[in-house]
């Protein structure tokens, strides 16, 4: 069976497909700057090369057209028409409290994608233009919505509550719902099937650490609590993202700046984390050079993007009475092992010990914890899209 699996953004569209026979990707890529000028595709060929083709699409449809064009391209492409395209999965950003599991598109599906919109004005609304996109182009083939913040839905009321009057939460669904959900979601049951634990016995940390960032804890294979909130910007520091803020200070930046609404949630979303902090980067490649090199705010934005992640380390201990696995996922979590190293350091007493020769790897499946941690520390490369395609698959063969 061959499943395409879709992430569409406001102006992008990233794509894998795969046979789901061996799980084996067939063909990757992705559109960028979508009814922007100047859009292209990225191609990743069979031998791993990098081909970017420029073409104009100047919305969603055209992006998908020429997306299919490609996959069955006669020199660049993995299979010969359309039809061996059996399903296509999208990855939703936002399910709200509507969407707990991934589910099969219909129009009510759609319609309650639409009505989360105003939680997630530019991801909901890209991932609809891609539903869309597909329908006009396959109308025949069943797609699949796999949702970022299912895998947190079994968190507890008392977990996924703000101290504002209920019913704001009952006319408004203010809450905590967390994100990459689905990367949590396969890292922890990975690292159970790689270490030969059953998940139902573990309390685990996992770290997804990249551009991007959250920390959740997984207790007996559920999730219990997650850092991120109604909207991807809480918890840890990010690359862009200021992380947790006193929501007084943000009102008081409001009144300083002269920032609307929706101006403010662009600033701390676009202009804070490690590149407001450096003033160098939001790439954390960048911003750890730049510390090596001696730039101070670099070092000072890398010690507190350490620290917030310690704190998190530390609170999902306590909230779940112990832990016994942390696991390491995403861009910086896979590669930077100096991260991993700070931000584990000096939690011994949590029975959590790196071993700094097995923490040298990259982007590998490893144990990086001493032996005599009492604490399993990982690293597990994530694979959000292969959760998708397994997702897809297991709902249209039901």
């Amino acid at each position: 069976m061959k499943i395409l699996v879709l992430n569409c953004g406001s102006s992008s569209i990233k794509y894998k497909l795969y046979d789901m026979k061996d799980n084996s990707v067939l063909a990757a890529g992705g559109a960028e700057r979508i009814g922007i000028e100047g859009s292209f595709v990225k191609v990743t060929l069979p031998n791993g090369e990098k081909k970017k083709i420029m073409h104009d699409m100047p919305e969603h449809n055209a992006g998908v057209k020429f997306v299919f064009s490609l996959l069955t391209d006669p020199e660049i492409g993995a299979i010969k028409d359309l039809s061996e395209i059996e399903a296509v999965g999208h990855r939703i950003v936002q399910g709200g409290d509507k969407f707990c599991h991934s589910v099969i598109v219909d129009k009510s599906v759609e319609d309650g994608i639409e009505e989360l919109c105003d939680l997630a004005p530019v991801h909901n609304a890209g991932h609809l233009k891609g539903i869309r996109a597909v329908n006009a182009v396959m109308p025949n083939v069943p797609q699949v919505c796999v949702f970022d913040n299912a895998f947190h839905s079994t968190m507890p009321d008392y977990a996924y509550m703000y101290g504002i009057p209920y019913e704001l939460y009952e006319k408004f669904h203010v809450r905590r719902y967390g994100f990459h959900g689905t990367s949590h979601r396969y890292v922890s049951k990975r690292v159970c099937e790689f270490l030969g634990k059953d998940i139902k016995t573990q309390r685990i940390i996992t770290c997804h650490i990249g551009n991007g960032a959250s920390v959740s804890a997984i207790k007996f294979g559920q999730c219990v609590d997650t850092s991120m909130g109604l909207t991807p910007l809480a918890g840890v520091m990010m690359g862009s993202r200021s992380g947790d803020i006193d929501p007084s200070a943000v009102t008081y930046l409001m009144d300083k700046l002269g920032k609307k609404p929706q101006e403010m949630a662009e600033f701390l979303n676009k202009e804070c984390g490690l590149l407001g902090i450096s003033g160098h980067s939001s790439d954390m490649r960048d911003v750890s050079d730049a510390a090596k090199a001696g730039n101070k705010r670099a070092k000072l934005a890398i010690d507190m993007y350490n620290y917030r992640i310690k704190k998190y380390i530390g609170a999902y201990t306590a909230a779940m009475g112990g832990v016994d696995i942390i696991v390491w996922t995403a861009g910086v979590g896979e590669n930077q092992m100096d991260i991993r190293w700070e931000s584990c350091k000096d939690l011994e007493y949590l029975g959590i010990k790196i071993d700094e020769k097995a923490n040298q790897t990259r982007g590998e499946e490893a144990i990086i914890s001493a032996p005599d941690s009492k604490v399993t520390v990982c690293v597990i490369p994530t694979d959000e899209e292969l959760v998708i395609a397994q997702d897809t698959m297991a709902l249209v063969k039901k």
